[in-house]
């Protein structure tokens, strides 16, 4: 006769820890502990909104917008490829839009008088991405990678 009969499993300490992790991990979307893809869409209506109105619905900015009105403000630019957005990092024009151009500019140092108004008090930082991720989603692939690599200089990245 064995002693099968007489054995009980041990019942081990961390498997109800085990199981509670598991189903806390798992219940959260992938996306609480990854990037997020860009949400395009979402910042296409924002931009629509908020945007559109002076840079264009097509971004293509206003007309001649390299030159200075009489108050010497400059009407606002493309956010295509033809202007100058993709020239900055993205900390930049993050600061550019939440707090406006002016602000930007006058700590910046720089002699230039901006119209732009600032949308932190409307835009979240989330919001101001989504728009930004719009707006770099129509840009050609050779100008995506030169703003990303301005980004990673400003950022002071390698």
């Amino acid at each position: 006769m064995t002693n099968h009969a007489k054995w009980k499993p041990r019942r081990n300490p961390l498997g109800p820890a085990v199981i509670a992790i598991s189903t806390i991990l798992f219940a959260f979307p992938a996306r609480a502990f990854f990037h997020d893809a860009p949400d395009v869409e979402r910042g296409r209506v924002l931009y629509e909104e908020k945007c559109a109105s002076c840079h264009g619905a097509n971004l293509e900015g206003q007309a001649n917008w390299q030159s200075a009105r009489e108050d010497g403000t400059y009407p606002a630019p493309p956010h295509d490829e033809t202007g100058h957005t993709w020239h900055h990092g993205d900390a930049m024009l993050r600061d550019y839009i939440r707090r406006g151009g002016q602000a930007v500019l006058d700590d910046m140092g720089v002699d230039f008088v901006s119209g732009m108004p600032g949308f932190g008090d409307e835009l979240t930082a989330d919001d101001i991405e989504a728009v930004l991720d719009y707006i770099k989603s129509t840009w050609p692939d050779r100008i995506r990678a030169a703003q990303s690599d301005r980004s990673r200089i400003e950022a002071g990245a390698p």
